[in-house]
């Protein structure tokens, strides 16, 4: 009889715009996921509608692996898509030391602490890492000093990880520009600057997290076996096209 293995793709941030998003298109393609989210009504909802396992926690607590190691128990990984992320949005002068500080250690650390925890599963699955950084750092912003300066480390930690992982697993970023999720509703809730902002796009829109989620999905299969260390922009040609 042969043994039909069954892997995981963890998805950390899953009840976010991108992270639900893609967890809904992995399941739908036959994928088996693994959500993690901070807060239990959320995460524990979405698990239940699509029948998978999950982690609660907050990826800014000391260890917060060792939940995910301990849920995960010895399942098989093959995929791991950080989808955490924060805009924060200050003039510099307005800053404070803290500021950086906690945006890096969502942002940065808390990837690189997922990804240590997560490593050796990865390695003899041949898995596939995600991570997530913004437009603002090909396409300079006002007031974007403390995201752009974390999620600027998010894309030097992605190509030396792709250096330092291969050949056994890939790593690789996507870059969206602003997309519609709880965290800039802040800035979409009004619909004039909503709609001054989609005009700054060459192709006129806000995007959605169904947007960068299909690239995940992409970046996270088989069919991107040949794609390693690449910084991805799903931007609606924000940072290439005037």
């Amino acid at each position: 009889m042969m043994l039909f293995i069954v892997m995981k793709k963890v998805i950390l941030g899953a009840t976010g715009s991108i992270g639900s998003s893609l967890a809904k298109k992995l399941i739908e393609s036959g994928d088996q996921v693994h959500l993690v989210g901070r807060d239990e009504a959320s995460i524990s909802s979405l698990a239940n509608e699509l029948n998978s396992s999950y982690t609660t926690c907050d990826v800014l607590e000391e260890n917060f692996s060792d939940k995910i190691l301990s849920d995960l128990e010895e399942t098989p990984i093959n995929g791991l898509a950080f989808c955490v992320g924060s805009i924060d949005l200050k003039p510099l002068k307005l800053t404070k030391r803290s500021d950086f500080m906690q945006s890096f250690n969502l942002n940065l650390i808390s990837a690189t602490e997922a990804i240590k925890a997560l490593a050796d599963n990865l390695k003899k699955n041949k898995g596939s890492v995600v991570l997530f950084s913004t437009v603002a750092i090909k396409q300079g912003f006002p007031n974007h000093a403390i995201v752009a300066s974390a999620k600027g480390a998010v894309e030097g930690l992605t190509v030396s990880l792709a250096a330092e992982f291969a050949p056994n697993i890939r790593v690789n970023c996507i870059a969206p520009s602003l997309t519609n999720s709880k965290i800039s509703e802040f800035l979409l809730k009004n619909e004039k600057i909503a709609e001054g902002i989609a005009k700054m796009h060459p192709l006129k829109r806000i995007g959605d997290g169904s947007d960068s989620s299909s690239m995940a999905k992409f970046l996270l299969s088989n069919e991107s076996s040949w794609i390693t260390g690449q910084i991805i922009g799903v931007d609606g040609g924000r940072s290439s096209v005037a």
